[in-house]
């Protein structure tokens, strides 16, 4: 990766046997393997005497606990793991800004919403309160999907919004912010076309007016010229906080269309069903009445993240992403990476690219807050790495990191997000900016949902069948082993890089203008399956 390392990783598919003499033309020619090197692992290019740093990316990864001779394999029980760089005295907004030209003339066919986002798809979301009503609203979504959405072809899908939250928790609690925010930024997704239904349980502590407050969805039409234009999507209501968002007979409650499964109208299991479906037509009718349009590639909202990661992560997928998140980012896009453990070791080229101080502390702090909350239950970032990581030929967590934060690309951090925020909210509607998530995928996922992020990019060197049922999700796998096996799972072989059968630069291309393609109404594996995972809403407050 750098002329500067000591060690490589062995590309070959089934890695490369004891007695294997290095050919000419790559790193360590003439060495010969005094072990058997799976693919992805390490190999010494050199003599590495203890104590002495391991290095790949041009940065430590650990320190030889023993003399490793060159053709040794290089694996984790071998490398002791330096500490985490210090929150202190690090450099901040060094790095001058890449002349990046301005991206201009793409785009896709979006759908323009009322509040002035876009969305890539057309849905109807039902947000709930708490996980007690998640059966009743599966059933419902069930019935809604087989009895009303072929009436209204121009609507994707019909998604409940169920997660874990929202009764049994100390609701009031500092942290408890989070996971409320993220709840409702969620329901605000751009491709939920500003149509908000809510699904009650009655005695919950997340109340729908706590959920979704007054002025939560004011809705300003920026497609009509003059500042007082009001929406053209919903029609206007009498002057109530979502302008537009009409109740249900289960009661007026702050203008939120809700259904409240223990309103006394209520009788019997099907009542509460038919009361949802009955609120849903509305909402479909709404949507079904929107048309995709020709919007510019700015309007992209694009969250990157990586998952099931290799030694392979950082040679193929994630420099393709990078590359692809700088064109995003000429194209006036939002690009959000994230993932605080698997960016926690490269802290200190984050803050040098920060674009301004402020950013810079920005992240210092959510890195700081990040390395308390995992100090409160005795662990440290070290803990974020998996068997299969370590399979796939990552030692530890600062490898990790360093092929992680490589699908950031080389544009300024312009921004950050604290966990559940809305880039909009905050001012941010381009550039690439920083989301401070844990890296867990459904959480990172959850999170950036709630963003705002309107497409998702995915890669994976051991394989996951992730997707999301609220954006499409564009999976690109490291190696062309597993896009070959997961033909119909990937959506993009990034192992061509490692094969030598394409470049960076051509990858980041391609990916691109795939991404163009899906934002646009393609479908992914993921959306051809209808392969989706829960939200998982991060909640670092107590539990009751």
């Amino acid at each position: 990766m750098h002329d500067a390392d000591n060690v490589a990783i062995v590309a070959n598919d089934g890695g490369l046997p004891t007695g294997t003499v290095l050919p000419q033309g790559v790193p360590g020619a003439g060495i010969t393997l005094r072990d058997k090197v799976p693919q992805g692992h390490k190999l010494a290019l050199v003599d590495i005497a203890a104590g002495t740093p391991v290095r790949r990316y041009n940065v430590s990864i650990g320190t030889a606990k023993a003399d490793i001779p060159a053709g040794s394999w290089v694996h984790e029980r071998l490398l002791a793991m330096p500490a985490a760089r210090s929150l202190e005295g690090l450099p901040i907004s060094t790095v001058a800004a890449p002349a990046l030209p301005p991206l201009d003339g793409y785009t896709f066919q979006g759908y323009r919403n009322a509040d002035g986002s876009v969305g890539t798809r057309n849905i109807l979301g039902l947000t709930t309160t708490v996980q007690c009503v998640a059966g009743v609203v599966s059933i419902a979504v069930a019935r809604i999907k087989a009895e009303l959405l072929p009436l209204f072809p121009n609507v994707d899908d019909v998604v409940g919004l169920e997660h874990t939250y929202g009764c049994g928790v100390a609701i009031d609690a500092p942290d408890a912010v989070i996971p409320i925010r993220t709840l409702r930024n969620i329901s605000r997704n751009p491709n939920f076309g500003n149509e908000v239904m809510v699904v009650s349980l009655g005695c919950e502590k997340l109340q729908p007016e706590r959920l979704l407050p007054p002025g939560s969805f004011a809705i300003v039409d920026e497609r009509v010229s003059g500042p007082d234009s009001v929406g053209a999507g919903p029609p206007q209501g009498d002057g109530g906080p979502l302008g537009g968002q009409r109740s249900t007979r289960s009661g007026e409650r702050g203008g939120l269309d809700v259904v409240c499964l223990q309103a006394d109208h209520h009788v019997g299991f099907m009542s509460m069903v038919d009361d949802i479906v009955q609120s849903a037509r509305a909402h479909l009718e709404r949507l079904n009445a929107r048309r995709r349009e020709t919007v510019p590639a700015s309007e992209l909202v694009v969250g990157v993240q990586c998952g099931g990661s290799d030694a392979f992560s950082g040679v193929t997928a994630n420099p393709a992403v990078g590359f692809c998140a700088d064109l995003l980012v000429r194209a006036g896009a939002t690009v959000m990476f994230s993932e605080n453990t698997e960016v926690r070791d490269g802290v200190d080229q984050l803050t040098s690219r920060a674009a301004t101080p402020e950013v810079a502390e920005a992240i210092i702090r959510e890195l700081g807050w990040y390395d308390r909350y995992l100090e409160r239950g005795r662990v440290d970032r070290s803990a974020n790495t998996t068997p299969g990581n370590k399979a796939g030929g990552l030692s530890n967590i600062v490898e990790k990191a360093m092929g992680s934060i490589i699908k950031s690309g080389t544009a300024p951090i312009t921004g950050v997000l604290s966990p559940g925020e809305k880039l909009r909210d905050q001012g941010l509607t381009s550039g690439l900016v920083y989301a401070a998530t844990p890296a867990s995928d459904f959480i990172c996922g959850t999170l950036q949902l709630a963003a705002g992020m309107n497409l998702h990019v995915f890669t994976t060197g051991r394989g996951t069948p992730y997707g999301l049922a609220e954006c499409p999700v564009i999976k690109v796998a490291t190696r062309s082993d597993l896009a070959r096996r997961w033909h119909d799972l990937m959506d993009l072989n990034a192992g061509r890089i490692a094969d030598g059968d394409a470049t960076i630069e051509g990858m980041g291309w391609t990916l691109f203008r795939l991404m163009l393609d899906v934002a646009g109404g393609q479908k992914t594996w993921a959306e051809h399956w209808k392969l989706h995972n829960a939200l998982v809403l991060f909640n670092p407050a107590p539990v009751t």
